[in-house]
């Protein structure tokens, strides 16, 4: 759509918004003030920014039209922007004199699933993948957080006499498949462009919309792929004695191990093995020759890791073995690190969110979801990771005393997010952490 291109308006309150002297302590209450009147004034156009991308969402390393979008608010922002940065990622850069360089993500991607929303703006398309035909949504929320990183952008912008130093924004793709963080290094991210001196990205949540929850240390976990290709000897359902049956041996695989989980694993250390694709036979009267696995595995520590891996290589070799079947091909592949968020980042971006939203900002323990943005922080880059909610108030109670439903998470087909509160907090609370973190290095704290 044409007008998303066009520049934002500048609303009256932000060019109103407190001048500072150089040096002098941000006031915290006037900033989020101004920032809040800003995205209040011009969120008409952040809302039709995130129903069109919700309503027209692209796959891994697919998301061309959605760079595009991006690219051009960014362009009209007045930042300089190159496209096709891993494979379809973008990085806008916008200079404001010296100071430090201090990057922003958000992710490009949608999920290969149907919504069941059945909202006005809900997802109807279609892509191919896998080789296969398949819905695409946003069911993650990730079109949240591109409307909440322009948004924060433009509010950076015209706040432009309270920091210095420089603005690297990027919109990475393939975040799903935990490849697309890999793909922009391997482009040149830190290279081609000035390695950030501090990050920062948020992913939105099922809990209350004004709520920001954040954590020190641990703030994802660790994530691997497993595929075990279980063989055996196919024939007729009516004699199976003449067979090696892989669904028997697949289904022994998946029920024996757990058992990796509850008995070798400390359990108070956090490990999760779940299979998510089972993949075999025909028909209901013909045992199968091989039957394909597919799961994931998650973990927070690296010696919970390798004892996991370790124990689910060894189940799958049991249970051929238990059929007299062929050894089964095991293949594991590491996914995303687990994000360790900074304790300097972290506490700098505390106390000011701390000034700005109360009771409302509240430690958390760490997400058991992974996330690739962790190579950026492992290459060296001080981060924060944090997180915002979608849901009223009101339901989420009702969710918590049981006096009304469960409500659906992320990668749920029916993820419904309350847009104006959850992108207003996204926009307020990264844009007042990044002011943090300029206003301490000019303050040379």
């Amino acid at each position: 759509m044409q007008h998303l291109a066009k520049p934002f308006l500048v609303s009256a309150a932000l060019c109103m918004a407190t001048v500072l002297p150089a040096h002098a302590e941000l006031d915290v209450a006037r900033l989020k003030a101004a920032i809040e009147a800003s995205v209040e004034a011009d969120y008409p156009k952040l809302d039709a920014l995130y129903k069109d991308i919700h309503a027209h969402p692209e796959i891994a390393f697919q998301e061309e039209k959605t760079a595009a979008k991006l690219a051009a608010e960014m362009r009209a922002l007045g930042f300089d922007v190159t496209e096709k940065v891993g494979k379809t990622g973008l990085v806008a850069i916008y200079k404001n004199g010296d100071g430090p360089t201090i990057m922003v993500r958000t992710e490009l991607d949608a999920l290969p699933m149907e919504e069941k929303t059945g909202l006005a703006y809900a997802s109807h398309d279609k892509t191919s993948w896998n080789g296969r035909e398949t819905f695409v949504a946003h069911s993650c929320g990730h079109d949240i957080h591109m409307a909440s990183w322009v948004g924060t952008a433009k509010t950076l912008v015209g706040l432009k006499d309270q920091w210095q130093g420089t603005l690297m924004f990027i919109a990475q793709p393939a975040e799903e498949t935990g490849s697309g963080a890999r793909a922009m290094l391997a482009d040149g991210l830190f290279t081609r462009f000035k390695k950030p001196d501090f990050a920062f990205a948020l992913h939105d949540g099922a809990f209350a919309y004004g709520t920001i929850n954040y954590r020190v240390g641990i703030g994802s976990s660790n994530s691997d792929s497993l595929f075990v290709r279980f063989r055996g000897r196919g024939g007729h359902g009516a004699a199976p004695q003449a067979t090696i049956d892989p669904v028997m041996i697949a289904a022994r695989f998946i029920v024996d191990v757990q058992s990796v989980i509850s008995r070798e694993k400390d359990p108070t250390e956090f490990g999760v093995v779940s299979i998510g694709a089972i993949h075999g036979g025909t028909a209901e009267n013909i045992i199968p020759d091989e039957v394909l696995v597919a799961g994931t595995i998650r973990t927070f520590k690296p010696e919970v890791r390798a004892k996991m891996l370790t124990g689910i290589e060894r189940t799958a070799k049991a249970v051929a073995a238990m059929s007299d079947a062929p050894a089964p091909d095991i293949k594991i592949t590491e996914g995303a690190k687990a994000v360790m968020n900074d304790p300097g980042v972290v506490a700098t971006a505390e106390k000011v969110l701390k000034a700005a939203f109360g009771d409302k900002l509240r430690p958390s323990p760490p997400g058991t979801p992974s996330e690739d943005f962790s190579e950026f922080i492992n290459a060296g880059v001080p981060s924060m990771f944090f997180n915002i909610g979608v849901y009223e108030p009101e339901r989420v109670a009702a969710a918590r005393d049981g006096s009304g439903p469960q409500l659906p998470a992320n990668h749920s087909p029916l993820f419904a997010p309350v847009p104006k509160p959850t992108i207003e907090t996204g926009v307020a609370a990264m844009t007042l952490a990044v002011l943090s973190t300029f206003d301490q290095h000019a303050r040379g704290k």
